[in-house]
């Protein structure tokens, strides 16, 4: 069995909307189990155990959550070797600094040692680029590239890791 932990931090209730998302679509991928969990709140023995970790958070000032920050400067798991994605939530569609944030977590998670993946362009419509990006709550086009991050990280940790 594939295990996908999904970390998020959010205040508004958005954020934690998508990592909902984003577990609907790994739970599309056979043989895949996923749980989403706070920052606030984790469950260590999962996301030691997890061959994939997604990490999301609200945008603020074009850069990500302090709580995520945090989370990533001083987890006490080892997250090397793991698949690793990310998404993150934003004001408003027109330049909330979304592309910035994910590429800190995704520096961040690089130098824990993870592999990135989001599929990119190169995995159907909606395209994710960095990761999944989404403006307030997550409906529409917003919640689809959640479902599909959740699906493409989910089928590449099976096909890694399975």
């Amino acid at each position: 069995m594939i295990k996908v932990a999904i970390v998020y931090h959010s205040e508004t209730g958005n954020t934690r909307k998508m990592a909902e998302l984003i577990r609907e679509g790994c739970l599309k991928v056979q043989g895949v189990e996923a749980k989403v969990m706070s920052v606030d709140d984790l469950d260590r023995d999962f996301l030691k155990s997890a061959q994939a970790v997604l990490l999301g958070c609200p945008t603020y000032e074009g850069s990500p959550s302090w709580q995520m920050k945090k989370f990533l400067d001083t987890v006490d798991v080892d997250l090397s070797g793991k698949l690793g994605g990310v998404f993150v939530s934003q004001n408003w569609p027109g330049g909330g600094g979304a592309d910035f944030a994910e590429m800190v977590l995704i520096a961040g998670m690089l130098v824990r040692g993870m592999l990135i993946y989001s599929g990119g362009i190169t995995r159907g419509y909606p395209y994710l680029h960095f990761g999944a990006v989404s403006a307030r709550s997550p409906e529409g086009l917003y919640a689809e590239r959640c479902l599909k991050l959740g699906e493409n990280v989910a089928s590449k940790a099976k096909e890694l890791f399975g």
